[in-house]
């Protein structure tokens, strides 16, 4: 498959800071971060798939106690989840990268979290995304995702100032796709959201809570 990540991340480089300025509120990025924090014990290792700057989930599940572990295709990003997080472990790198066999290996997870980064990918890669975060969970572990519900795919929008290509989901849909990965969603939730910046319009955020089955 064709990666086309022209763009991508050179927006979030030059967004920096601002993206936190821009979401300020983020109820259920946290609640789903607490809902680890309460599932994990002390240590589990969990993979932040695009931390972004690292506020607030690899900042939470490092104060927790558990070994975070950070990517995300951002080199700006990446900086500052280590100013945030100075124990995590951060690194730039693509989730293609981290299917079987591919450029980088970094272990098995007793969770991962997903928040709005797999809406960056095309349709065509999501599925293909899940199953790799299904490679990288031990039997048992737990995923959280996050998705804005939207019938969209690698679709252009505005974003802080900057063009970024983004894919959804409706609500029905994301559970299938979801499941279809191997999945086992455990809880669900949404919010209707309206980002503090003019050019990002109100959005429904959904949650999904999962467990790769042993």
């Amino acid at each position: 498959m064709r990666l086309d990540r022209t763009g991508q991340a050179e927006a979030f480089d030059a967004i920096g800071d601002e993206y936190d300025d821009a979401f300020p509120h983020k109820e259920g990025q946290v609640a789903s971060a607490e809902w680890l924090v309460r599932s994990l014990p002390g240590g589990s290792r969990v993979l932040d798939l695009g931390c972004g700057t690292g506020v607030p989930t690899a900042r939470r599940l490092a104060e927790a106690g558990l070994q975070v572990v950070g990517v995300d295709l951002s080199d700006r990003m990446i900086g500052l989840a280590r100013e945030h997080v100075p124990t995590g472990v951060f690194h730039q790198v693509d989730i293609a990268d981290l299917r079987p066999g591919g450029s980088r290996d970094l272990g098995r997870f007793d969770a991962v979290t997903a928040f709005f980064s797999l809406l960056m990918l095309p349709r065509a890669e999501i599925p293909l995304a899940l199953r790799t975060i299904h490679h990288l969970l031990l039997p048992d572990g737990l995923f959280a995702l996050s998705m804005v519900e939207a019938d969209v795919d690698d679709f252009s929008i505005p974003f802080i100032g900057k063009t970024i290509r983004v894919s959804g989901y409706l609500r029905e849909e994301l559970r299938e796709v979801v499941e279809a990965a191997g999945f086992e969603i455990v809880e669900e939730s949404s919010y209707t959201y309206a980002p503090a910046t003019a050019d990002v319009p109100p959005e429904v955020q959904i949650f999904l809570r999962c467990r790769r089955p042993a």
